[in-house]
């Protein structure tokens, strides 16, 4: 168990709809060891859920307390962002953090809260993934500093340059979210720096999952430039890969990290959770 990260993850909704709330709960949960504090990003979920809070306001009060806790939006559906607002808004949170910024990245979808068609935005998955792999190439360039060139299908940015860079020099660590039997999310995690398959069921589902995982991992290590490595890579060392898991605070996670999991994101129901609740599993602290 000494190999697993632990992180408290947060649907930004209701009670913890106030980055004020979010700052404090960050607080607390550096001060009793967890390694990371991760939040949800949505603009709408379904009933009862009434407020929610913007992730990247909260995530910015979390990095103006706290110095050690890694940070991110757990995860950011790429189609709903426009790509050079988000290759400034990433950059600004990892340099105001000192560099603890992860970007957990997935297509979407509309059946939660009806993000997409309630607001005219793309409803076809297919279309919302090919939106996802070209602002990952726009991320990826605009965080290297060098100006950007990209004429795609969807997206356009003609020599820009992108300053100040992120913190982090080899930029920031992606993880794609994915359900783990689908096979397009599987590849596009295996060019990044994490896979966080949601839904699961079980440790052989997520066993699975790594494996086929790290089979497009190889291949894409044989055809492509490596991704810029995360937060624990040292010089001259291979760049690690995560493995993230959701699980109920009172799941053993041990079977988990037999499975090939790296990192623990403790969930909360969405439509009950109370700030309450969130402060009792911190102060329990992490899994160890």
């Amino acid at each position: 168990m000494t190999s697993l990260k632990s992180a408290v993850w947060i649907p930004l909704f209701d009670e913890l709809a106030d980055p004020r709330v979010v700052a404090s709960l960050a607080a607390a949960a550096e001060e009793a060891g967890w390694d990371a504090l991760f939040v949800w990003d949505h603009v709408r979920w379904r009933s009862p859920v009434r407020a929610v809070a913007d992730p990247w306001v909260a995530l910015t009060a979390a990095a103006m307390v706290t110095e050690r806790l890694r940070l991110g939006p757990m995860v950011t559906p790429l189609a709903r962002r426009r790509p050079a607002v988000l290759a400034r808004q990433t950059a600004s949170l990892d340099v105001l953090s000192n560099g603890r910024l992860t970007l957990g990245v997935g297509i979407g979808a509309d059946r939660f809260g009806e993000e997409f068609s309630r607001f005219g935005d793309e409803p076809d998955d297919r279309t919302r993934a090919a939106m996802t792999d070209e602002s990952l190439d726009i991320l990826r360039g605009a965080w290297t500093g060098e100006p950007v060139h990209h004429q795609g299908t969807h997206y356009t940015v003609n020599d820009v340059e992108f300053l100040p860079k992120p913190a982090q020099p080899d930029g920031i660590p992606i993880w794609i979210a994915g359900f783990p039997g689908n096979t397009r999310p599987r590849r596009r995690a295996a060019r990044y720096n994490g896979f966080f398959p949601v839904n699961l069921t079980s440790p052989d589902e997520l066993a699975e999952a790594v494996a086929a995982v790290q089979t497009f991992r190889t291949e894409a290590l044989q055809s492509d430039p490596p991704a810029p490595p995360s937060d624990s890579t040292t010089a001259g060392s291979v760049a690690p890969y995560d493995v993230a898991v959701a699980l109920e605070p009172d799941v053993d996670p041990a079977p988990y990290v037999a499975a090939g999991a790296t990192w623990s994101l403790t969930e909360f129901d969405p439509h009950s959770v109370t700030q309450a609740e969130v402060k009792a599993v911190i102060a329990d602290g992490p899994f160890r």
